[in-house]
């Protein structure tokens, strides 16, 4: 059980990062359906400032050093979604279509990156920067969830998570932003800068995906930067509608999506899923299946913000 949990946890904090990340630009107006390229962009960075390091011959704590390359990947996050907020705020572009230009953009950079620099199109990140913050298996099952064989980005996600969450719904800017989102005129009548508001929701939210996928590639896949992230991008957009656009939903919706997604990965541990003896594969397609059904049944229930991926135009009514 303890196992499952972890796993669970494992793919639960990087999609609900991601997802958060969504919400902040969804409630400022603006479609961020990039969160899949800047994820990947994001967590190639953070494995380049790691491999970077390692070649350097640092003693630098492991710990420490995770937390840089998170840092990196966030800024690096942010700064490739400028590139949508350029777009969709200053050229008034059609921001479904500037969000799925750049999850091909970030690939194909990747790539060349990698061939240019390592003659391969992955970065694989030494072993020493996503290390454990403590190994500790003596510990009650409970605590052994979070102090046994746990990565220091667990704890920075939850903390990040909660704090944007409440900054979100209880400051005067995080108002304003998502008032942005629902009627930008009449923001813009008392004061508020919507393309100020919509700019700074849309890199908040480049970061939180650079941060996810970071997170993801260090402790889920073994700490390889490549040009995809199994989807995991998509996956949290289903996430963020699944969950209303709220941090407390997006949550549950993390943690059920991330229990589905570890189903299959420790499929092959568990004698009652073997006796079964369907594929590993067939687990895998689960979370994805779910989220069909999930759309599907909550379309005509769907709170999101009125004037999402409507551009801005300075006098409309």
């Amino acid at each position: 059980m303890v196992l499952i949990i972890q796993k669970t946890l494992l793919y639960a904090i990087p999609l609900m990062i991601v997802a958060l990340g969504g919400v902040f630009a969804e409630r400022s107006g603006i479609v961020n359906l990039a969160l899949e390229g800047e994820m990947i962009f994001g967590a190639f960075m953070g494995a380049l400032v790691a491999y970077l390091i390692s070649v350097g011959g640092t003693t630098m704590n492991p710990q420490l050093m995770f937390v840089i390359c998170m840092i990196v990947a966030s800024a690096s996050g942010s700064a490739f979604s400028l590139l949508l907020s350029f777009s969709a705020i200053n050229l008034k572009a059609d921001q479904t279509i500037g969000g799925t230009a750049l999850n091909m953009l970030a690939p194909a950079l990747v790539n060349t990156l990698g061939l240019a620099f390592f003659s391969q199109e992955k970065l694989v990140m030494p072993a020493t920067f996503k290390s454990y913050v403590l190994i500790n298996p003596d510990l009650p099952p409970f605590l052994q969830i979070f102090a046994d064989k746990a990565y220091i980005s667990t704890y920075i996600v939850i903390a990040v998570f909660i704090l944007l969450s409440v900054w979100l719904y209880i400051t005067r800017t995080g108002m304003r932003m998502r008032s942005c989102g629902e009627n930008p005129q009449a923001s813009a009548s008392v004061g508020i800068n919507v393309y100020k508001m919509r700019y700074l929701g849309t890199t908040i939210s480049g970061a939180l995906a650079g941060l996810g996928g970071y997170v993801y590639i260090a402790t889920t896949v073994g700490g390889m930067a490549q040009s995809s992230v199994a989807g995991m991008g998509f996956l949290a957009l289903a996430i963020m509608i699944f969950g209303n656009w709220k941090p407390v939903g997006i949550a549950l919706g993390a943690l059920l999506f991330g229990f589905l997604k570890c189903v299959g990965a420790v499929s092959g541990s568990f004698e009652m899923l073997s006796k079964i003896g369907l594929p590993m594969y067939f687990y895998n397609i689960i979370p994805y299946f779910i989220v069909l059904v999930v759309l599907a049944l909550t379309a005509k229930k769907s709170g999101c913000p009125k004037a999402e991926g409507i551009p801005y135009e300075k006098g409309m009514r």
